[in-house]
């Protein structure tokens, strides 16, 4: 069982920065890639990026060069920085593990509550 807290959420104007944290608990974390899903109104969860315990983060295109995960696992916790932020950021961010590493929403087992993160124009 894994246990995840997201925190960081709110709202900004276009080209802001936001940071996510999502802390994990639960037995044997260094097994799990930990990442972030995203759902924007009305739409699917789209796949944002995953960390493993060690090794670079991948990421979906539409994110790369602006957001940024990172582990800190004395802390267990895992980080989204969001940089230049558009409106088509908007969504409600899932923290996310899972053993095997996917792109697939299916495939993740164990989600946090989630927290809204609106860019404005």
């Amino acid at each position: 069982q894994v246990q995840l807290v997201e925190s960081g959420g709110g709202m900004v104007q276009t080209g802001g920065s936001l940071r996510l944290s999502c802390v994990a608990s639960g037995r044997n974390l260094n097994e799990y890639f930990i990442g972030w899903f995203r759902q924007a109104p009305g739409k699917e969860r789209e796949f944002v990026g995953v960390s493993a315990w060690s090794g670079g983060p991948i990421y979906t295109d539409s994110v790369k060069g602006r957001f940024t995960i990172s582990r800190d696992n004395a802390k267990n916790t895992v980080y989204l920085q969001m940089n230049t932020l558009t409106p088509e950021d908007t969504a409600v961010y899932y923290c996310v593990a899972s053993i095997m590493y996917s792109r697939r929403a299916d495939t993740y087992g164990y989600w946090g509550q989630g927290t809204r993160v609106t860019v404005s124009p």
